[in-house]
């Protein structure tokens, strides 16, 4: 029996099937996928399972009884996303992205335009965990302050794309991307053949690229380097990745060090002058003499050697501000403020709990909404009503009223579905897209990104921390 017979989808949006019709550029997966049995899947899910873990693909999950890395998760029936939505996809993360960028240059080195005009408040964006005022007066070259950005995205029940949420700080996977799709030529060599699928492979090139055009004295061939917080870290295989993929070195905090307000890396050959840094450690880590005066991961003096014009980091101080998820209701504001366009891409319909009437019509629906902490990442806090306890709701309640600054809440969004391999069939499960956009010279999008899915038959919590796995992205070339 072949695996699209007993499908039975779920009445949400199918990205796949639809009304029982395949959709057209799903038609040739489809047919490849009828000759296909669940034991032809198994046998492909054990041997990418089995290359990940001997590749050391794995991620870290805190507190977890079983240890800290877990083998990346992949389902091997692949997202497509036709040329059409793409190209709509992708202007729209674009558009968004020039808005956030402008938006903290304005802050932190403009006028603060858009606070005067009084687009957005300004205690919302001094009361944000993520705004640093350390990051006052410090430009990026051409304001590409989202040097890259990874912007959640969500399809709702009416098959429209939404941003669920902005990552502007340290955004990961986008190692697990372009592995995805390494593990789908192995497991199917033949099936991409199918279709004319655009390239994720020159990722390393992009990002370089712009890291580069971040030097900020101009050297004919800036030296760039990966800072990560070491082996223990939930995204170590990525930052490591990333150095490969670059071809430049992988530092500790320990390995560098700031003489007379210029960065060095200390090698066998002596100190090597850095110029750009692609941090992957928090601000509040990033230099024990400005932050965290206990923080053993960064380089004391960093913050020196950046204001005087001697070095970049990348992603910027002070990026949080914007992915707030308070801040994130503005930003369709910013767009049509600092660009004079009206978005391309939808916010999902949010509710800042600061407001005593907004906070009160949540609370009388708490069973419809998502309640969110503005600063977690990773499906932390989130409390989803509908399926919630009367407990859990009374204690998010009390949470929102000791600190409505610090909450949001949601429509809930009835997630896009896709085909999924449970074990022994395909079933529909909810997934969303994290597509990577790097800012330099110009703003360049990745073709595709992360898909994650929601294991559970129901579930609309997509994070790997949390039980979620992940698919390949094809974005088709245009015909």
């Amino acid at each position: 029996m072949s695996l699209l017979t007993e499908y039975r989808p779920d009445g949400t949006f199918g990205e796949m099937i639809d009304a029982g019709q395949v959709r057209d550029h799903y038609r040739l997966l489809a047919d490849r996928l009828a000759q296909f049995t669940a034991e032809d899947i198994r046998q492909r899910m054990q041997l990418t399972e089995s290359t990940f873990r001997n590749l050391g693909i794995t991620f870290a999950v805190y507190g977890s009884e079983g240890g800290v890395d877990r083998t990346w998760p992949i389902d091997l029936i692949p997202r497509i996303i036709s040329a059409s939505d793409w190209a709509i996809i992708e202007s729209g993360l674009i558009q968004r992205t020039r808005a956030l960028n402008a938006f903290l240059e304005d802050i932190y080195v403009g006028e603060h335009a858009i606070v005067q005009d009084g687009v957005i408040p300004e205690w919302l964006i001094k009361s944000s965990d993520g705004f640093k005022r350390q990051a006052f007066g410090i430009n990026v070259r051409s304001g590409a302050r989202c040097v890259v950005a990874g912007i959640d995205i969500v399809r709702d029940g009416n098959g429209v794309y939404r941003v669920l949420e902005d990552n502007l700080r340290v955004p990961s996977g986008i190692s697990y991307v372009i592995e995805n799709r390494a593990a789908m030529k192995r497991a199917f060599p033949d099936l991409l053949d199918t279709y004319a699928v655009r390239s994720v492979d020159d990722y390393g090139s992009m990002l370089l690229r712009a890291l580069k055009w971040q030097a900020p004295y101009g050297p004919v061939d800036p030296t760039v380097v990966v800072l990560t917080p070491g082996v223990y870290n939930s995204a170590y295989f990525e930052h490591a990745f990333l150095a490969r993929r670059m071809g430049v070195e992988l530092v500790e905090g320990r390995d560098l060090v700031v003489d007379d307000h210029v960065v060095y890396l200390r090698t066998t050959r002596g100190p090597q002058r850095v110029d750009v840094i692609y941090r992957r450690i928090d601000d509040d880590f990033l230099d024990p003499a400005a932050f965290d005066r206990h923080s053993a991961l960064g380089i004391p003096g960093l913050l020196s050697a950046i204001r005087a014009g001697n070095v970049a980091v990348a992603n910027p101080i002070g990026n949080g501000v914007a992915d707030d998820k308070a801040v994130y209701t503005y930003v369709p504001a910013m767009i049509e403020y600092y660009l004079g366009e009206q978005p391309i891409l939808p916010n999902a319909q949010t509710f800042v709990m600061w407001d005593d009437d907004q906070r009160s019509w949540a609370f009388e629906r708490m069973d419809e909404l998502v309640f969110k902490p503005v600063a977690e990442a990773g499906g932390k806090g989130i409390v989803i009503g509908r399926t919630a306890s009367d407990e859990d709701l009374e204690e998010v309640r009390a949470l929102v009223e000791t600190d409505p600054r610090n909450y949001i809440a949601q429509e809930i969004i009835e997630l896009s579905t896709h085909p999924t391999f449970t074990g022994d069939n395909l079933a529909p499960r909810h997934i969303d897209l994290r597509p990577f956009v790097v800012s330099g010279e110009t703003i360049e999008v990745v073709p595709g990104g992360l898909t994650r899915v929601a294991m559970r038959e129901g579930s609309l919590i997509v994070n790997s921390s949390q039980g979620g796995g992940s698919k390949d992205t094809w974005v088709l070339e245009p015909a």
